[in-house]
């Protein structure tokens, strides 16, 4: 018997038809050897944990609760190529899409799927998207063969059990199904066989012959695109953005969301000292009396550990260095303790990686030298586990929004932060970000890309549909939150970078202070900026460091021609995308406010001409 009585039980306990009909047809397909269940209940919990271990998925590291776990060569980052939507019809979406007739999509990946898990065994959990019981809660029912997704999703995500069970025969859920296919020495073999399919029509998700987490664990991204969908056929949002709590005064919070591209820092943000976070990756938001509040998707952090050390990135990296259940992935193992890049300390010559054995200077097939670690190597801890976790985190109701941040990553163009002129101005500046593309997906590195809202790989709706409904979203309030613009990686005429890691500090109290009113700004054609003083006692206060009318100049002068360039970019995406006539406006007015201050100011334009 592959299903155990306990594991029944568990599943009559539910009382929903749709749950079995989903099992048996994965147990028909998958042909399993064993099938259990789990619950919301720690024993189950410690169960996973354990498998994960066993099934050699995962090992145990020196340090109480760290264990690693490697992914193959191939399987190192989201697969773009392989992932499709399965779509009934075609849709005019404005942008590339990879999609698939659902009819056909689903046969070719069931074929795949078929006898997949043969001598394995299945795994059958429960979870929820958001707060429990909230007008946010997602339910979802995951069917994988591997305990490291499972372990995964149970330290990034609420349990949902008892969501399913108080929701009773209501067939309202996502499902995922997932297979790591067969292993050779622990990897995933058949990668030519790899497939991430994400069905819109079903709210259902069949993802096979993959580990990496982005791939694999579906409630990550490939949820996310279920519920922009979902939320995009409503009047809320299913965003890109963390939600961090942000501390200008004693005894005050001001809650913020941003949008950022991967490895844009956006997690970093989060974890500014001396700040709360809510989330760091994928909020909901909706209209609750009048106000916007904002739930993190999720219960922890699958983060990239590029860079992560102790100068810049204090909190994220003493969270990493002591006692607590972390899953570190494709990172250097050397005497039982994980290595990464960037991370402040010498890296030992030799040791074990996602290429099995390592030694400085070991090549692959291609004669490419492999890092000590991969560049996308993550780590995987939940947010309780962090010293600086909002205590508001997981309020039913949210917590109240009023500022969103979009950053990109722009070499020459975007100042460090600037504030919108209005809430459609700032959706512009959202559906305009750019950034230079790095390892976080497969592909060439450092290519500059047009990414909306940082969600260009996830939206599920025509493109124009999306821009309006953000438009459409902040007309539902008296008072709709104030949008930035930020840009860690602005550099100068020799090529350096302009700001260090910390002075996005800077950045987000300069933002907070004007969501408060406690600063004045500089009117300029591309939004708002800060005024020099308040940001010298910004940073000497907050950094204790002289920040100088000279940094002040070269990070903050409007560089016009390369604003307009942007703008010509923007003009040839959006004229082929049916785009909402408000948006149309905003960029041709962009375009008329540089054009008219070039005229008056020349091609670069100091602030101290426009105060």
């Amino acid at each position: 018997m592959i299903i155990d009585k306990e594991s029944m039980q568990k599943l009559e306990a539910l009382g929903n038809k749709k749950v079995m009909d989903y099992l048996n047809d994965a147990i028909a397909l998958c042909k399993p050897a064993k099938v259990t269940v789990i619950t919301d209940a720690a024993e189950d919990i410690e169960y996973v944990r354990a498998l994960a271990l066993k099934n050699g998925e995962e090992a145990v590291l020196g340090t109480k609760g760290h264990t690693i776990h490697f992914d193959g060569m191939a399987d190192q980052a989201r697969d773009k190529n392989n992932t499709r939507y399965l779509l009934a019809k075609d849709v005019n979406w404005g942008m590339p899409v990879n999609s698939l007739n659902v009819d056909e999509g689903t046969k070719e990946v069931r074929e795949i799927m078929d006898g997949i898990m043969e001598g394995k065994e299945m795994i059958v959990s429960f979870f929820c998207l958001g707060p429990t019981n909230s007008p946010f809660s997602i339910r979802c029912m995951q069917i994988t063969d591997s305990a490291y997704v499972t372990h995964s999703e149970e330290i990034l995500y609420r349990t949902g059990y008892a969501e399913f069970k108080r929701a009773g025969a209501c067939e309202d859920f996502f499902f995922f199904l997932h297979s790591a296919g067969q292993l050779v020495d622990g990897k995933t073999a058949n990668i030519d066989k790899r497939r991430i399919y994400i069905d819109l029509e079903n709210n259902r998700v069949y993802t096979v012959n993959n580990q990496y987490a982005g791939n694999s664990v579906g409630l990550k991204k490939l949820a996310f695109r279920l519920a922009i969908q979902k939320a995009n056929n409503s009047d809320w949002l299913a965003e890109h953005m963390f939600l961090m709590g942000v501390h200008g005064k004693p005894g005050r919070t001001t809650y913020f969301s941003g949008a950022f591209p991967s490895a844009c820092g956006k997690t970093s943000t989060a974890m500014i000292p001396g700040q709360t976070i809510v989330g760091d990756d994928i909020a909901y938001l909706r209209n609750i009396d009048g106000k916007v509040r904002g739930v993190n998707v999720e219960n922890g952090i699958f983060g990239i550990i590029q860079d992560v050390n102790e100068k810049d990135d204090p909190l994220i990296y003493e969270a990493l260095t002591t006692p607590r259940e972390v899953i570190f992935s494709n990172v250097l193992v050397n005497n039982d303790k994980p290595y990464w890049l960037g991370m402040g300390v010498d890296i030992p010559e030799t040791g074990v990686n996602y290429s099995g054995e390592w030694f400085a200077g070991k090549k692959d097939d291609a004669g490419k030298e492999i890092p000590c670690a991969n560049k996308n190597a993550r780590y995987t801890i939940a947010i309780g586990e962090l010293a600086n976790a909002d205590p508001m985190r997981d309020d039913p109701q949210g917590v109240h929004v009023e500022g969103i941040v979009y950053g990109g990553r722009d070499s020459d163009t975007t100042v460090p932060v600037s504030e919108s002129l209005t809430w459609a101005h700032g959706v512009f500046l959202g559906a305009t970000v750019e950034s230079e593309t790095t390892a976080a997906t497969i592909g060439q590195e450092g290519v500059r890309v047009h990414n909306p809202m940082a969600n260009l790989d996830f939206v599920t709706v025509p493109v124009g549909t999306y821009i309006g409904n953000h438009l459409a979203f902040g007309k539902q309030f008296d008072k709709a939150p104030t949008v930035f613009a930020t840009n860690y990686f602005l550099k100068n005429d020799e090529g350096k970078y302009t700001n260090g890691k910390l002075d996005k500090k800077v950045w987000i109290l300069w933002a907070d202070g004007r969501v408060n009113g406690e600063f004045n700004a500089i009117k300029t054609p591309i939004g708002l900026i800060p005024e020099y003083e308040d940001l010298k006692k910004l940073f000497k206060d907050n950094l204790d460091r002289d920040y100088t009318e000279k940094e002040y100049n070269e990070q903050f002068s409007i560089r016009v021609d390369n604003y307009l360039a942007k703008m010509d970019r923007m003009q040839a995406i959006f004229s082929k995308i049916d785009m909402p006539e408000e948006f149309t406006a905003e960029l041709n007015a962009q375009i008329a406010r540089l054009q008219d201050a070039k005229a008056k100011y020349g091609s670069v334009i100091k602030p101290e001409l426009l105060k």
